[in-house]
């Protein structure tokens, strides 16, 4: 009877221990299993870390990639802002042969005042479009009637711009600020001398050198032209080896 009963005791612990063995291989196959799924996630993660491509440069420019919340770049320049704001009443147009500029009005109908400046202060853009736009449109603008009445008011305005064109260190800005010069000479007359003296000097550097003497001579001789005597004396004071139209 003893026996019996100590059998039965020692299947009831097998059974006990059984389970608690089949409980514990249970959690540690758990367990393992989390840590195998913990290591692969740290091991994709690591892959995906490793395959994200630096930014590049040209992701700068796509506007999906532009954050609204950041800084966003400044326009190079005032004439730049200007017009990318739609602040120059026209637009450039492609034409198979060359380009030309279509007014959104009459250029007539456009005061010169703050225009006029704002396309002198253009001139010194070298980034298409800014630099046809500038130039086309301050020449056109000075092509309108009543220009001259509209013009000399700005001078003293105008002047210094015109001024910082022709300091300039890229040669095409230097032609497009002398021809403009020359432009403006031909709608004010006499009322440039006053100021010419302020832009002869720049004139006189440049003449020294082979590429622009040509140029800068036949603009001098303009500004003779339209200036009248008084801008000869002026010119000779300032550019003594300048040789005159009637020399």
């Amino acid at each position: 009877m003893q026996k019996s009963e100590s059998h039965g005791s020692l299947q009831m612990r097998n059974r006990v221990t059984g389970t608690c063995e089949q409980r514990t291989s249970s959690g540690s196959q758990v367990k393992h299993r989390s840590v195998i799924h913990q290591n692969k996630a740290s091991s994709t993660n690591s892959i995906n870390f490793a395959k994200k491509p630096h930014p590049r440069p040209s992701d700068k420019l796509n506007p999906k990639t532009i954050d609204p919340f950041s800084d966003q770049p400044r326009a190079s320049s005032a004439f730049a802002a200007i017009y990318s704001k739609g602040g120059i009443p026209c637009r450039l147009v492609h034409g198979s042969v060359k380009h030309r500029l279509q007014w959104d009005c009459l250029p007539e109908t456009l005061p010169f005042d703050p225009l006029l400046i704002t396309l002198a202060e253009g001139l010194r853009e070298t980034k298409h479009p800014y630099t046809f736009v500038s130039k086309e449109g301050f020449k056109e603008l000075l092509l309108v009637q009543g220009a001259t009445e509209k013009a000399v008011p700005l001078l003293p305005r105008l002047i210094p711009v015109l001024k910082a064109a022709l300091t300039h260190s890229d040669g095409e800005v230097f032609e497009r600020g002398l021809n403009a010069l020359v432009q403006l000479s031909s709608v004010v007359g006499p009322s440039l001398n006053d100021h010419l003296k302020h832009l002869l000097t720049s004139l006189s550097k440049r003449l020294m050198d082979k590429k622009f003497k040509e140029p800068i001579t036949s603009a001098l001789q303009k500004l003779e032209h339209h200036g009248g005597g008084g801008s000869l004396m002026i010119i000779k004071a300032k550019i003594p080896t300048y040789c005159s139209i009637s020399s």
